[in-house]
């Protein structure tokens, strides 16, 4: 019988200072693509620059899927034991006890992580040093179908109420359906309180455009219309790392954009890969990054808003 996985040597991928041994290079995760854990190391690596600064700080927690994409995988939060002593860790408090995080300092645990086929490290989104009090409030578009203008649309809706919040914000594909809306905050609020406000902000808009969103959380409740998420504006709960590779055919990636990007007919969840790691390095559309916002004016400003 032949063997079920390569037997190819480990291969030794130099990452910044630290040089990182990926077992099985050679094992297909992407079937349909014949993409390796080799290939999967390698993006990571070429993409670190631009992906670290949105991960220093962050428990991560792991989607791995070390037989491949068409295995179930699993999702870990405790960092795996064997993990060498230089990769830096946050131990955080859960109900009943701790959990103890991997957080991702530098290249070489990007390059780990792809070896121990972690195919898409999600963020939380809120620092280790100060848990509780989110720098990052996240709406997750996420549409009932496969319509990406219903999407694009939505988008546009949130950005304008977010201006008129004067809440400067940053856009991103899932690589999965929808897209990422993000606003950058200065922790001076703790997860109730950012929660409360996407709420709001959530309520105004679907009040705007009743037809084509809900805050629904049941599928089946939800019809044709976009659901907009809030759900992941909560302590633990974490979204895809920018940059990440998901786990479908294809490997897409989640990708920053500019909100120009949105006027592209062509543009969808999924229009950037893992093939494209060249091309995403030649843009940076969250640079200048915005600077945090405090939701205490933004708050007053949305009580004053009207539906209309």
């Amino acid at each position: 019988m032949a063997p079920r996985y390569s037997t190819s040597e480990p291969r030794r991928i130099r990452a910044g200072r630290r040089t990182v041994e990926v077992g099985r290079p050679e094992k297909v995760l992407f079937p349909d693509d014949g993409i390796t854990k080799a290939d999967l190391a390698a993006y990571y690596r070429t993409v670190a620059r631009r992906m670290l600064p949105q991960l220093r700080g962050r428990p991560l927690m792991l989607e791995r899927h070390p037989d491949g994409i068409g295995d179930r995988g699993f999702m870990q939060k405790d960092i795996p034991d064997h993990f060498p002593d230089w990769v830096h860790r946050a131990e955080l408090p859960k109900e009943g006890g701790t959990v103890t995080y991997v957080l991702c300092e530098d290249t070489a645990t990007l390059v780990l992580l792809a070896g121990q086929g972690c195919v898409t490290p999600h963020r939380w989104l809120s620092r280790a040093d100060l848990p509780d009090r989110p720098d990052r409030l996240v709406f997750d578009l996420d549409p009932s179908g496969d319509d990406f203008a219903r999407v694009r649309e939505a988008a546009w809706w949130l950005h304008d109420l977010l201006d008129e919040l004067r809440l400067p914000s940053q856009l991103m594909t899932t690589g999965s359906r929808g897209l990422h809306v993000s606003v950058a905050l200065d922790r001076g609020a703790g997860f109730d309180e950012v929660r409360g406000f996407a709420s709001g902000v959530a309520r105004v808009l679907t009040a705007r455009h009743p037809d084509r969103l809900t805050t629904e959380a049941r599928k089946k409740a939800r019809g044709e219309r976009l659901y907009l998420d809030i759900q992941r504006n909560a302590y633990g709960q974490t979204a895809v790392a920018p940059y990440a590779v998901r786990a479908r055919p294809g490997a897409p990636v989640a990708a920053p954009l500019a909100w120009a990007d949105l006027d592209d007919p062509g543009l969808d969840a999924r229009s950037w890969t893992l093939a494209d790691a060249d091309r995403l390095l030649r843009r940076n559309p969250w640079t200048p990054a915005p600077r945090p916002r405090s939701l205490d004016a933004a708050a007053r400003r949305l009580r004053q808003v009207t539906v209309d």
